[in-house]
């Protein structure tokens, strides 16, 4: 029996990150949540300021006072987000469907799994209201092979390369991923989840992609980026999310791991830590709303 709290012998994970993790070359494929990205007219629009005290500390801040490096040695930010759909987002299934789990409930497996990427760009330049049809996936098949089961399928139009322009909120029309194509990922492929760059699945009426996933207890991935900077086939994502109780959606973060000759991404080296000092350092700008060097 091997000591406790130490892996048995030949089954320790850490061979896999020297040989294959540690020089592989990593995409964020997440939007940077601002106060003025695109969001679902529905809701209001979040607000990022300075912390303030929330109670009287003696001998160190009164109840109102904004931190301040200058006097506290640290700052914080009080973040008024009004919805949990918001930027790259993971919808868990409780967001339309109460029976199923909400954000803290998912698994801890979603955690990594192999990443397929489909792309429709030339469809979406013909036709800006095109989804994803069979016919793409079979198609994305015969050239790259059957799709894994428990896989990320993320579909590619090119769509975010204009974020944040809010106009993108308001479209009418916009790239979708077709029902057809839903059921026969989840029911033919069984996949772990799908994601899209816009920040619905369809534009049809009833959002009927959307429905059907939520109340069959699938999550989707929404509002993804930089598709166009990954492999269609042979790398991973990694999946991170909060764990608010009972959250409808996820404020999520997706880092595809692509092998280590693809062009794009970045390695893993010395810079990690300490991380490099900036000269231009952050302060709160009021009419940005946020804070920025």
């Amino acid at each position: 029996m091997p000591p406790s709290g130490n892996a048995a012998e030949g089954t320790s994970l850490w061979p896999v990150y020297e040989q294959a993790l540690k020089g592989a070359k990593y995409v964020d494929l997440t939007h940077t949540i601002t106060p003025n990205i695109p969001v679902w007219a529905g809701f209001a629009q979040s607000t990022f300021a300075p912390a303030k005290a929330g109670t009287d500390s003696e001998g160190f801040a009164t109840k109102g006072e904004v931190y301040t490096y200058a006097k506290h040695g640290f700052e914080a930010t009080e973040y008024a987000l009004k919805t949990d759909q918001l930027g790259t987002q993971l919808d868990p299934p409780a967001h339309w469907a109460p029976e199923y789990p909400a954000i803290d409930e998912l698994p801890a497996t979603y955690a990594i799994r192999p990443l397929v990427v489909i792309s429709i760009v030339d469809q979406v330049k013909a036709n800006p209201n095109y989804a994803l049809q069979v016919a793409d996936i079979e198609a994305w098949e015969k050239k790259h092979g059957r799709i894994p089961e428990g896989s990320v399928v993320f579909v590619r139009s090119d769509w975010s390369k204009v974020w944040p322009d809010p106009k993108l909120a308001t479209l009418k029309e916009f790239p979708g991923v077709g029902l057809d194509a839903l059921k026969f990922l989840h029911e033919e492929r069984n996949i772990l989840l799908h994601g899209h760059e816009p920040l619905d699945t369809d534009s049809t009426p009833t959002l009927e992609g959307e429905q059907w996933l939520m109340h069959h207890g699938f999550a989707q991935a929404e509002g993804v980026a930089n598709l166009d900077q990954v492999p269609e086939t042979g790398a991973l994502v990694i999946i991170g999310y909060p764990k608010f109780g009972g959250g409808l959606g996820g404020y999520a973060r997706y880092i595809a791991v692509c092998p280590p000759d693809w062009p794009h991404g970045a390695t893993i080296g010395h810079s990690d830590a300490p991380l490099p000092k900036s000269e231009k350092p952050l302060h709160y700008d009021a009419a940005a709303g946020m804070r920025v060097r």
